[in-house]
């Protein structure tokens, strides 16, 4: 028996409790793992919640990251020993996740854990933070140079955010953070960020083309906040467009991308290639200060997890919550 959170769903409505669950009702999968780390993500956040519909069957167990120790494998790159980490595939909506002391997955999912990192700080990078690598990675495979001028990263003091303005910095790139929170400029300039804007500078319906600003963009908020990112990209800029925080609507003109070259390209972490997977965690490992991840990362407990969702979507939480799924 492990114990695990499970959300369950009826006519009555959906519950969520921490439970526990024989190791013969794990699905199927050729890896299981001893989980030792997991995180809370706004994706978890909304499944724990049911504020949206991410879960496609029940019951479920969520949580989209995993880091942990291979206990049983047939797959042929995995052996009883190794540490892996897990990020996205589906899990944690359509299959069992990580926020639970086991897991049984398809082998083809995992990376194998660099060796700078510990389970706990693999998962205070989680989702979030292979995100913003990938993103990172995009941005730099498109061409953009620290010498051709600022990048921009909104909702800065969330989890893609935060490890986006350190991964950047550490680049070399001169970055300007976005956040709806004026105290928390000391926590961004200690990751790197040069300077600091207000969110609601971009939350609001702006002009179509703005004043040039921003060589590049990293965006984790979507709507209106991405419209005027783009309206205030620099001839030939590239915007790496991740998430929807404010909004899944996109309220804007072709103009930034037929009058000055603009590039929106968008960066998905669900399902992207075990290549560009590996890309972002190799990045993470040679550019990531690992004494960083403790100003990013808030530790709690698996029942902890449950009422930190709440706090989670409702913008109450800043960095990364790491999940000790073993307490």
């Amino acid at each position: 028996m492990f114990s695990a959170i499970s959300i369950n769903k009826d006519e009555a409505g959906q519950t969520v409790e921490v439970t526990q669950i024989d190791e013969s009702q794990l699905p199927e999968g050729d890896v299981t793992i001893d989980v030792e780390y997991s995180t809370l993500n706004y994706k978890d956040g909304l499944a724990i919640t049911g504020s949206s519909p991410v879960v496609r069957k029940f019951p479920m167990v969520p949580g989209i990251d995993l880091a942990g120790v291979v206990s049983e494998s047939t797959h042929a790159d995995w052996k009883v020993g190794d540490r892996v980490v897990l990020n996205g595939w589906g899990v944690g909506e359509g299959h069992w996740g990580g926020l639970s002391q086991k897991a049984r997955l398809n082998g083809d999912w995992l990376v194998a854990l660099p060796e700078a990192f510990n389970s706990r700080q693999a998962m205070a990078i989680g989702t979030a933070g292979y995100t913003a690598a990938l993103c990172v990675d995009t941005l730099m495979a498109s061409g953009v140079r620290p010498d051709q001028g600022e990048i921009l990263v909104t909702g800065a003091t969330g989890g893609v955010g935060s490890v986006a303005v350190a991964l950047l910095a550490k680049a070399g790139f001169t970055v300007v953070a976005a956040t709806g929170k004026e105290s928390e400029a000391d926590y961004l300039k200690g990751l790197g960020a040069s300077d600091i804007i207000l969110r609601s500078e971009l939350s609001e319906k702006g002009k179509p083309l703005q004043r040039e600003r921003w060589a590049g963009v990293v965006d984790s908020v979507g709507s209106y906040t991405l419209v005027n990112a783009c309206a205030q990209t620099r001839y030939g800029g590239v915007v790496a467009a991740c998430g929807l925080a404010q909004g899944a609507d996109f309220p804007a003109t072709v103009m930034p991308f037929i009058l000055r070259g603009v590039s929106l390209l968008g960066v998905d972490s669900v399902m992207a290639p075990i290549e560009l997977r590996k890309s972002a965690w190799k990045r993470l490992a040679k550019d990531l200060d690992p004494a960083l991840l403790e100003t990013i990362a808030n530790e709690i407990s698996l029942a902890e997890a449950i009422p930190a969702a709440t706090d989670l979507l409702e913008g109450k939480v800043r960095g990364r919550l790491i999940v000790d799924v073993n307490k």
